[in-house]
């Protein structure tokens, strides 16, 4: 632990004295399986996490050009693996072929599912790429279906399964064909009276805002209003307990386990699910 997080924790481990004594829960997720500690979106890094205690998780799906979900953040698979092609010009069979710079296979939505599907208790955000041109109105139907019925098929019943997405016109679409689907609004700003309007006019009740720039009275604002707040980007324990004093809902991390092994045993106050 570096002298900047000892710092930190005792200058919130002051602050939040009385509140401590008050029980905090908290939603903790790896980002894309934790993607600064395992290859990122990869079944080894799902699997790694999962064993040292993580049961939540941020992924993000793409569709190939014959239909097939992929788990890729990006479009094209160039900072990962030594291919430079698109998902979505890439045929299932081709992306198969691929193998990441550390050996691993990309992995495909339903062998995601399937890994989950007897794992009780889980809290899953599947993040809908479909900002490229590549995701007509057409393509994008096909698409919002496929996922939401891969996804809830395999679906254990204590689980909790998001669809989020950027994209307005995805969540639009997601609402429309399946209207009970659990939806989450990511916007790249702060939580705001704008950002929780636009959550609000769109019937979505999870908001994901960035934490730079994001206020406790905002926090507090966002859930007077009804709304579920998730902040990004986490990278660092500091990252955790600025989220923690926000009063976030959910914070998502990019070294998960790190974060993990430190607040169960410097913030027992803290139940992160």
């Amino acid at each position: 632990m570096n002298k900047k997080t000892i710092l930190t924790l005792i200058a919130l481990t002051a602050l939040l004295t009385v509140e401590a004594q008050q029980h905090r829960t908290v939603q903790f997720f790896a980002h894309r399986g934790s993607r600064l500690e395992y290859d990122e979106n990869t079944m080894p890094a799902f699997r790694a996490t999962y064993d040292k205690g993580i049961r939540g998780y941020e992924t993000d799906i793409r569709m190939t050009a014959d239909g097939r979900l992929v788990v890729s953040h990006d479009s094209s698979l160039k900072r990962l693996t030594p291919c430079d092609g698109e998902v979505e010009k890439m045929t299932a069979k081709q992306i198969r072929a691929v193998k990441t710079n550390q050996g691993n296979d990309i992995l495909f939505l339903d062998e995601l599912c399937r890994w989950l599907a007897d794992k009780e208790g889980m809290y899953v955000e599947f993040e809908m790429k479909t900002s490229s041109p590549a995701y007509d109105e057409q393509q994008l139907e096909r698409y919002c279906d496929l996922l939401y019925t891969t996804a809830m098929k395999h679906k254990p019943a204590s689980s909790t399964y998001l669809f989020t997405s950027s994209d307005k016109r995805a969540l639009r679409t997601m609402q429309r064909l399946h209207p009970d689907a659990d939806l989450l609004l990511i916007i790249g700003r702060p939580i705001n009276d704008d950002t929780i309007r636009e959550a609000l006019d769109m019937g979505i009740k999870r908001l994901g805002c960035t934490m730079g720039g994001t206020s406790r009275d905002a926090v507090a604002k966002a859930k007077k209003a009804g709304l579920f707040v998730s902040l990004w980007p986490g990278q660092s324990i500091d990252d955790f307990i600025l989220g923690v004093a926000l009063g976030a809902d959910a914070l998502c991390c990019d070294r998960a386990v790190e974060v993990k092994e430190f607040f169960d045993e410097h913030m027992p106050w803290v139940e992160a699910r």
